[in-house]
C-alpha cells in the first residue's frame, strides 16, 4: 500500500515540468518586442534611403542655380545653354529615379531578360550609390566655380565644364580644318589599345608560363627580363619607328611590349609558386606534363596573372597617348597633342573626360572577367 500511495504521489511532479515549460517559453517570448522594434524600424530605414537617392538631384539643382544667379568672371568665356541643359536633365533624371527607386531591383541578365535587366541594374546602382553621382555634380560644380564664375583659373588654360561639355557635341564628328572628330579618334586609339593589349598579355603569359616551369627556359629568359624588363616603353619610340614602317605598327609594337612585362613577371611568380602537393596528387593520379600546366599550374597562378593583366593595362593607357603623339594620324592622344599646339584646351580636357569614361570601362570588365574566372575564390580571399 505504501508503495502504491508512492505511485499515486509520482504524477504532481508533471506540474513543475510545466510550470518551467512556461517559464522558458516566456522567457523565449520575451525577446519578441525586440523583433517587433526591429521591424518597426525598417520603414524608417527605407524612408533615409529613399531621402539618399534625392542627393544628386539636389546636387544638380544647386549647379544649376549658381551658374545661373553668379556672374561670369572669365573674360573672354562665352557661356552656352548646353551646360544648364545638362543640369536640368540631371534634375528630371534624379527625380524619376527617386520616385521609381523601389521598382528596381539587381536582376541577373539572361537572353529573356536582358533588355530590362540592364536598365535595371543601371538604376538600382543610381538608388544604392547616390551619394557618388552627388559628388560628382558637386566636382562640376566646383569646376564651374573656379574657372567661369570666379576666374581663379584664367583662360586659355582652365576652361570651364560648359566650353568642355560644348567640345564634347561639336567635335564629336569633325574637329574642323580636316581633322578627324573625337568619335573617329576614340575607335583609332580603342583598336590600337586592343591590339597591342591583346598581343602584348599573349606574350606575357606564354613567357611567363615558360620561364616559371622550364628550368632551361629560366635560365636564359630572366636576364633578358631584367636588361629589357625595366626600360620604359615609351623610350623605345625612335627604335620602333625605324623597325617598323607603318606608325599603327609602330603604336601596336610600344603598346605590346608595355604589357609584356609586368604580365610576364607575375606569371613566371604565379607559376612557379604553385603548391607542391597540388603537383604531387596530380603525378599520383598519373597526370602528364601538360595537364599539370594547363590543368595545375595555369589555374592555381590565375590570381598572380590578373594582377600582372591589371598592372599591364594600366601601362599601356600610358603608352596608348604617347604612342599616338608619335607619327598617328589619329587618336586621342593626337587629338591632345593637337589641339595644345593650337591652344585650345577645351579639345584637350574633352579628350581627356572620353578617356576617363572608356578607360575605366575597359578596367570595369576586366574585374568582370576575373570575378568570373576566378569565382572558386570567392569566401577565401576578399577583393
Amino acid at each position: 500500500m505504501a508503495s502504491q500511495g508512492l505511485e499515486l504521489a509520482a504524477p504532481p511532479a508533471p506540474t513543475v515540468s510545466a510550470g518551467a515549460d512556461i517559464q522558458q517559453a516566456g522567457e523565449m517570448a520575451a525577446p519578441r518586442p525586440a523583433v517587433r522594434d526591429v521591424a518597426a524600424a525598417r520603414p524608417q530605414r527605407r524612408g533615409r534611403l529613399s531621402l539618399l537617392a534625392l542627393l544628386p538631384a539636389v546636387a544638380a539643382a544647386v549647379a544649376l542655380a549658381l551658374h545661373t544667379w553668379l556672374p561670369n568672371g572669365q573674360k573672354g568665356a562665352n557661356p552656352t545653354r548646353l551646360y544648364p541643359a545638362l543640369l536640368s536633365g540631371m534634375i528630371a533624371f534624379g527625380v524619376f529615379v527617386f520616385l521609381t527607386q523601389r521598382l528596381w531591383r539587381p536582376i541577373q541578365p539572361t537572353r529573356r531578360t536582358f533588355l530590362y535587366a540592364v536598365p535595371s541594374n543601371v538604376l538600382h546602382w543610381c538608388v544604392v550609390n547616390a551619394p557618388l553621382p552627388a559628388a560628382g555634380v558637386l566636382l562640376l560644380c566646383a569646376w564651374d566655380l573656379v574657372t567661369l564664375k570666379f576666374a581663379l583659373m584664367p583662360l586659355p588654360y582652365f576652361p570651364g565644364p560648359d566650353a568642355v561639355i560644348q567640345t564634347l557635341v561639336d567635335d564629336w564628328a569633325s574637329a574642323g580644318q580636316g581633322q578627324p572628330g573625337l568619335f573617329e579618334c576614340m575607335t583609332h586609339s580603342l583598336a590600337l589599345l586592343f591590339c597591342g593589349y591583346l598581343l602584348g598579355a599573349f606574350l606575357g603569359v606564354t613567357c611567363g608560363v615558360l620561364i616559371g616551369w622550364f628550368r632551361l627556359a629560366r635560365y636564359w629568359g630572366m636576364p633578358v627580363m631584367k636588361l629589357v624588363g625595366p626600360i620604359p616603353a615609351t623610350a623605345l619610340i625612335p627604335m620602333s619607328l625605324m623597325l617598323f614602317h607603318s606608325p599603327m605598327m609602330s603604336a601596336v609594337a610600344l603598346v605590346a611590349l608595355a604589357v609584356w612585362f609586368p604580365v610576364t613577371m607575375l606569371t613566371l611568380s604565379g607559376v612557379m609558386n604553385v603548391r607542391g602537393s597540388y603537383l604531387d596528387v596530380a603525378r599520383t593520379l598519373g597526370a602528364r606534363p601538360a595537364y599539370l600546366i594547363f590543368r595545375v599550374a595555369i589555374p592555381a597562378a590565375a590570381p598572380s596573372i590578373f594582377v600582372g593583366l591589371f598592372m599591364g593595362l594600366g601601362a599601356s593607357f600610358l603608352t596608348l597617348v604617347v604612342a599616338e603623339g608619335v607619327g598617328v594620324q589619329a587618336g586621342l592622344g593626337w587629338y591632345i597633342d593637337w589641339a595644345r599646339a593650337y591652344s585650345d584646351y577645351s579639345k584637350v580636357y574633352a579628350a581627356l573626360v572620353i578617356m576617363t569614361a572608356y578607360f575605366s570601362t575597359i578596367m570595369t570588365l576586366l574585374f568582370k572577367v576575373r570575378d568570373r574566372v576566378l569565382v572558386w575564390q570567392k569566401g577565401v580571399i576578399k577583393w
